[in-house]
């Protein structure tokens, strides 16, 4: 696991409330695909329910992550795609079962029209940082 330094609230900035503005680390750099509420055989994980598929999706990152040698406490940044902001409280609840509220990245929370298939309500997609 790398030291990285976290900088919630810069000089002029207003402190983040459910996230880090600035996450800073040497070392290997690991970025993971946008994950989907897809279990190990390609099938849909809670469909028309957010908080399943936030915890799908939290589960196949951990995956994701171990394959590199990481751990959520290696993510800098997370970008979460959201097809209803609503769904972010599910979100949120299911990255704090992952990641504690002391060492949260960076991250950026888009709503989009649509994802590849309409059954899928979010993607989530990871940055971390290795030494």
């Amino acid at each position: 696991m790398t030291e990285l330094t976290r900088i919630s609230a810069p000089e002029g900035v207003a402190p983040a409330a459910a996230y880090t503005h600035v996450v800073m680390g040497t070392g290997r750099f690991v970025a993971i695909s946008g994950q989907l509420a897809l279990d190990e055989d390609g099938k849909l994980v809670g469909e028309d329910d957010p908080a399943a598929q936030a915890r799908q999706i939290f589960e196949n990152l951990r995956r994701c992550l171990i394959a590199a040698g990481a751990t959520f406490d290696d993510v800098v940044k997370l970008t979460f795609f959201v097809t209803d902001m609503a769904y972010m409280p599910a979100v949120r609840a299911a990255r704090d079962a992952h990641i504690s509220a002391d060492r949260l990245p960076a991250a950026s929370a888009v709503q989009v029209a649509a994802l590849v298939r309409p059954e899928f309500l979010m993607e989530i997609e990871a940055y971390a940082v290795l030494s």
